[in-house]
């Protein structure tokens, strides 16, 4: 009975202390990232800024992003043929992607 009682009391223990650990750590980082948007936002509105980049700059991410996903989803495609293979020999069996529609007599 009294190893219940101590595990209880060292879980709530433990429970409260990571608690606490973990709000001060969240604190600080937050307050460093609001300390670094306001530096970035002191920064960008000292450097003048141009009307053509500014209508080019959303079409450029756009590409950018858009190229950066069809990457992404061309290494998913590798790996889920991969798994695929990977698979179908652990099953025993060879996966044939060249499977005709009438066997051979």
């Amino acid at each position: 009975m009294s190893q219940q009682g101590n595990f209880f009391g060292g879980f709530l223990l433990g429970a409260v202390m990571g608690g606490a650990v973990g709000g001060v750590i969240g604190v600080l980082a937050a307050s460093r990232l609001s300390q670094a948007e306001t530096t970035e936002g002191k920064a960008s509105e000292t450097k003048p800024a141009k009307k053509r980049q500014v209508k080019a700059a959303p079409e450029q991410n756009m590409e950018v992003a858009r190229r950066g996903l069809e990457d992404k989803i061309a290494q998913l495609n590798e790996a889920i043929d991969d798994v695929r293979q990977q698979l179908g020999t652990v099953n025993g069996s060879e996966p044939n992607r060249e499977q005709s529609a009438l066997p051979e007599p």
